[in-house]
């Protein structure tokens, strides 16, 4: 089967699963692993964001989305000529990649019979279950399935690890300029590190805040995780958001490793997390992970 992926996560997924030999095309952004963008064919391009700031960013954004425009290009004669079987997209974010409504078109358009798998948990245990659909369309539920297990037996150890410790208010930002609250499954890696998330949207998208609203929910750490950033950018981010919260602990994540991209390291954002809030139980996180900045 050739597969095609248009999500960095599907493409996480993908490899998790034992199938990197037959995925022939990904998107610009698909950094992990880091073979994947080199050896395989890119047929989603978008801007590069790296020279702006998050508010150029928002603002390019916000400007893009009012007049109609699309923030991610669909390259038609690649993705023709790799004649995928099976292309996994999503429609849980236009911020974060191509609808699928836009590839359902490109492929009537091109006469490819190739068929479309949506993906759009909001939930952790949602995001598992889309590593056992991808498993199941691909031939390999099997292995989807042990792959779950094992994730899952280690979400139970951390659970279990923190159980009856009193759980920390933690705010977690998903993006510093506007800030915007923590939504879909980031609360509940929150919840199964053994903390309680505030001034969250549980299972909904993440939406636009106010630094007063998330001082006034009175966390006890503040998570900085911004979308489309590894550790340094978010340390970055975090270091000037650490004055809005004096006395608070702040700490910055590779937000894009292992907390906002729905696949399989996720459960390393809730090891992560459980070492920030309960050190004495489970460790101090990963430096690679995260970082305390103030």
């Amino acid at each position: 089967m050739r597969l095609v992926s248009l999500l960095p996560s599907a493409t996480e997924i993908v490899y998790a699963l034992g199938l990197g030999d037959d995925l022939v095309g990904v998107t610009f952004e698909c950094d992990e692993p880091p073979a994947a963008r080199v050896e395989k064919t890119v047929v989603v391009g978008g801007r590069d964001t790296r020279g702006m700031t998050p508010g150029e960013i928002d603002a390019y954004v916000k400007e893009q989305l009012a007049a109609g425009g699309d923030l991610y290009t669909l390259r038609e004669d690649a993705l023709a000529g790799l004649a995928p079987d099976l292309i996994l997209t999503q429609d849980l974010c236009r911020v974060c990649a191509l609808p699928s409504g836009h590839v359902t078109e490109a492929l009537h358009h091109l006469g490819c019979q190739a068929e479309v798998l949506t993906l759009d948990p909001h939930s952790l245990d949602e995001v598992l279950g889309t590593i056992l659909t991808v498993g199941a369309h691909t031939g390999v539920r099997d292995r989807a399935e042990r792959l779950v297990a094992d994730l899952r037996a280690r979400l139970s150890r951390v659970s279990d690890t923190v159980s009856g410790r009193p759980r920390r208010r933690v705010a977690v930002v998903e993006w510093v300029d506007p800030p915007f609250t923590a939504g879909h499954w980031v609360p509940d890696l929150v919840d199964v590190a053994g903390g309680e998330a505030v001034a969250a949207n549980p299972g909904a998208r993440s939406v636009e805040t106010t630094w007063r609203a998330l001082a006034d929910a009175a966390p006890d750490v503040v998570l900085v995780t911004p979308c489309g950033f590894h550790l340094d950018g978010a340390s970055e981010q975090a270091r000037a958001v650490a004055p809005r919260f004096p006395g608070i602990p702040v700490w910055a994540l590779d937000a894009d490793a292992i907390v906002v991209r729905p696949g399989p390291r996720l459960v390393e954002g809730v090891e992560a997390i459980a070492g920030i809030l309960h050190p004495d139980l489970v460790g101090e996180p990963d430096p690679k992970a995260a970082t305390r900045v103030a």
